[in-house]
């Protein structure tokens, strides 16, 4: 995107509601680095002013009359790719309309404000920060789709496991990389930052497209090939408790890890007692987590992958990775799904 780095950016409100227009309008310009251009009150609207100020970042409400949100959205795509970030409810529709809004393409999504005056400065702090992190992110004309990939073969991938740590941007590469997996893949361990609210109704969506299954993960649940375990949002890490053969999922109460909680960092961590069987990869993602949780790995012997640049929404985790040495190699993410699927294949005839 040709951004101008020392101007605000400038950025365009769509809601039905009035009151949120007005109070999404002033989170939004107590920051200096963001200039409000406008605010419409329907998608009808907000086309044309789309087309006569050209913003640099859209905040788009999930629900609205007429044409909803995500058809909205499907056309920018398609027609006019942008930085959009979504409006959200914590609801079990407005879950499942966000997630389908970020395998459509948004970059990010916010839930409404609302609450105390404290939780108000938060979610204001939170969507300045989104709407800055999508207006230098990539902007991608509709989701990625990759060829799913023959069988790992063989009994089903006893001996390895998967691991992936994911951030902003994603819930739309998982929907590409995970429906290319075969239904016999080892198991798959993920953190998705993401609400509690919202990873039921990730895990079900994804599950729908893929030949794997794909759970929200449970306390004590065992590890088998042929399914993906989502770590759910809220209020419990995610970890590996035993073996990767008799391994079962352990849900534990603790702090943030940078920032996060389940933290991808702790889940790499409960992983390096069985390092030689994990195949790690880090996607894109605003922040570090899961850095310091790949370097323990990779130097315990895993093999660890991390999104590249180029096709990265937002390079910041695997950056963070590469920078400390966590990156046994970098992938594209058209790429990846082989390159997981290769590096289990190797470990079961013992050449890497």
């Amino acid at each position: 995107m040709n951004m101008h780095a020392n101007r605000p950016v400038r950025t365009l409100i769509v809601d039905d509601s009035a009151s949120m227009r007005a109070t999404l309008k002033r989170m939004l310009s107590a920051d200096p680095g963001i200039e409000v251009i406008g605010a419409a009150p329907d998608p009808f609207e907000a086309r044309e002013m789309i087309k006569a100020l050209n913003p640099d970042v859209l905040t788009l409400d999930v629900e609205m009359p007429g044409m909803d949100g995500l058809s909205f959205l499907e056309r920018i795509m398609r027609l006019r790719p942008m930085p959009v970030v979504m409006c959200s409810t914590l609801t079990a529709r407005g879950a499942a309309v966000t997630i389908e809004a970020l395998r459509l393409g948004a970059v990010d999504y916010v839930t409404k404000p609302s609450g105390t005056p404290e939780d108000i400065e938060r979610d204001a702090n939170l969507l300045c920060e989104k709407v800055k992190t999508a207006a230098r992110s990539a902007a991608r004309a509709g989701p990625v789709r990759i060829a799913p990939q023959p069988a790992v073969g063989g009994g089903g991938g006893e001996g390895r496991l998967i691991a992936i740590g994911a951030s902003t941007g994603g819930v739309e590469a998982l929907f590409s990389l995970l429906p290319a997996l075969p239904a016999d893949c080892p198991p798959v361990l993920i953190v998705q930052h993401m609400p509690a609210a919202f990873t039921k109704s990730f895990a079900e969506r994804l599950n729908g497209e893929c030949r794997v299954q794909v759970v929200e993960a449970q306390d004590g649940t065992p590890v088998t090939p042929g399914t993906v375990y989502i770590a759910p949002g809220g209020e419990r890490h995610m970890e590996l408790s035993g073996g990767v053969s008799d391994g079962r999922i352990r849900l534990r109460a603790g702090d943030m890890i940078t920032g996060h909680r389940p933290s991808v960092d702790v889940l790499f961590r409960s992983l390096v007692p069985v390092a030689s069987s994990v195949i790690a990869a880090i996607l894109t993602g605003m922040g570090r987590d899961g850095a310091d949780g790949m370097l323990a790995l990779r130097n315990a012997g895993a093999h660890t992958l991390g999104q590249s640049q180029d096709s990265c929404v937002v390079w910041g985790m695997p950056r963070a990775a590469k920078e400390v040495g966590g990156v046994e190699r970098e992938v594209g993410l058209l790429g990846m799904p082989e390159a997981i699927l290769s590096a289990c294949r190797a470990r079961k005839l013992g050449s890497v």
